[in-house]
């Protein structure tokens, strides 16, 4: 699988990991700033949360990790959390925004 592809599959993983708050996946919600797939298939995820005291900074990192690790062929998985730039409801995707009211 080349590095598009594999890219593909982390999203559609990424796509399966929900805020339990929101109904809405992370990936929809704009929280993943940065996907890159470095050599040998090793995935590095760039993300954020909706807020520093979201109650799931603790578990939603893990549960991406574990994701993207789950798919074929990945060899390693390195999630990065961020508050910067700050989260704000603009980086959310038209299907976020209609899932939530927001247009």
């Amino acid at each position: 699988m080349n590095d598009e592809e594999l890219k593909a599959e982390v999203v559609k993983a990424l796509k399966e990991v929900y805020d339990p708050e929101i109904p809405v996946d992370v990936y929809e919600l704009g929280l993943i700033y940065e996907i890159k797939i470095f050599p040998i298939n090793n995935v590095y995820i760039l993300m954020t949360l909706t807020s520093p005291s979201c109650p799931s900074a603790g578990t939603i990192p893990g549960e991406i990790e574990a994701k993207v690790r789950s798919i074929e062929g990945v060899n390693d998985v390195s999630v990065e959390l961020t508050f910067e730039p700050t989260y704000t409801t603009e980086m959310m995707s038209e299907v976020a925004k209609l899932e939530l009211g927001f247009m």
